[in-house]
């Protein structure tokens, strides 16, 4: 770790103390984004946050919950609900996009970096990264990362208990799988990963509406790009949502849809954003107001 600037250090790996100082440093609040985590620091983090005053501090967590992750591990369902169930000020968001890795204390310190919250990412892969001590700076990356959040779900501590038990059952579902040519248990297998799949789909449903979802997106969009044609949208939408977009599928749970009709979605976001003056329309493109 060197320093570049009175505010900034250069992170080179291993990084895991730089992490746990900057952990520890946070008096109210530590927002961490990453897509892959292990076990044993995110349980640090929990002891960690069990030392200060339960009442006023609260540990938020960004993720993506993906089947891929799950089956392999890299994501480690089990220590994220051990978070939910061991802090009560914790949240746990589902960003299907995500691949940002940023750890943040109150809006003293940043930490912005290659390496995932993992073993390897802190302390085995060769990563870089920067350390934020500037309050303007860090205030910025905070704001950023809560409304990039904000498009995803917070996931109850109930639907983390269920997804936990879905990625156990189909880990033995697939060593089952490997082990054997047995077409009864391949199938018992693609049938575990589509309930997964759906419970996960469930996960985004709670709370928003398909409408809800686009309308703050193309916000969020307009907002840091500027003016955009419809078809300049579209594509950006679908990188935030890809399950929400997905053509292939044609699923409706509770208020949200998923699938074949995302665009038709996104076209009653739009109508409901400038009918509430929110948004403009000049003909050709789209413009926050």
């Amino acid at each position: 770790m060197t320093g570049y600037a009175p505010y900034v250090e250069l992170l080179t790996s291993p990084w895991s103390a730089a992490f746990f100082e900057l952990a520890d440093s946070a008096t109210t609040h530590l927002l961490i984004a990453s897509p892959f985590i292990s076990g044993t620091p995110l349980n640090q983090v929990i002891e960690i946050a069990k030392k200060k005053s339960p009442a006023n501090f609260r540990v938020d967590l960004i993720t993506n919950l993906a089947i891929d992750s799950l089956l392999s591990g890299s994501l480690d369902i089990a220590a994220v609900l051990n978070l939910a169930q061991s802090l009560d000020n914790s949240s746990v968001t589902y960003l299907p996009s995500l691949h940002a890795k940023i750890y943040v204390a109150d809006v003293k310190a940043a930490i912005v970096t290659s390496g995932n919250l993992t073993i390897n990412g802190l302390s085995v892969n060769h990563e870089y990264g920067v350390l934020l001590k500037d309050v303007a700076l860090v205030s910025q990356v905070r704001n950023d990362l809560l409304q990039y959040a904000a498009l995803g779900s917070r996931v109850s501590t109930h639907s983390l208990m269920v997804i936990n038990q879905a990625a156990q059952e189909l880990k033995v579902a697939r060593q089952q799988a490997d082990r054997t040519v047995n077409a009864k248990l391949r199938a018992a297998f693609k049938r575990r990963t589509e309930s997964a799949n759906f419970e996960l789909l469930k996960v985004r449903a709670e709370g928003k509406t398909t409408h809800r979802i686009f309308f703050d997106t193309i916000l969020y969009l307009l907002d840091r790009q500027g003016p955009l044609k419809t078809i300049e949208l579209h594509p950006l939408i679908q990188k935030i949502h890809p399950d929400l977009c997905d053509d292939k599928i044609d699923v409706v749970i509770g208020d949200v849809h998923f699938g074949k009709k995302w665009k038709h979605h996104v076209r009653g976001a739009q109508v409901s954003l400038r009918r509430q003056g929110l948004v403009d329309f000049d003909g050709v493109r789209w413009r926050k107001i």
